[in-house]
């Protein structure tokens, strides 16, 4: 783990991951493996729901497919903001 993100919070991580992922500087499987690294223990149930969510649909995404995943991680981003 590196020294910045010992100091984030984990939603705050797992957001950056994901605006990464939008602007397609992160692949999928980049996406997938930097999420699991960090984990979801500290999120709230229904953020931990929504990451869960796309951790499987990026499990089972072709490399460079965006099309679903876009709309997933725009909800997921929503919901790690809102702390839902």
């Amino acid at each position: 783990m590196s020294a910045s993100s010992e100091f984030q919070r984990t939603d705050d991580e797992i957001v950056s991951l994901l605006s990464q992922w939008l602007m397609r500087t992160l692949g999928n499987d980049e996406l997938r493996k930097r999420i699991e690294e960090i984990g979801t223990g500290e999120l709230a149930p229904g953020q931990r729901a929504a990451v869960v969510e796309l951790l499987k649909a990026l499990a089972i995404a072709f490399p460079g497919e965006r099309g679903d995943l876009e709309m997933l991680v725009r909800e997921t981003v929503e919901s790690l903001a809102y702390g839902e």
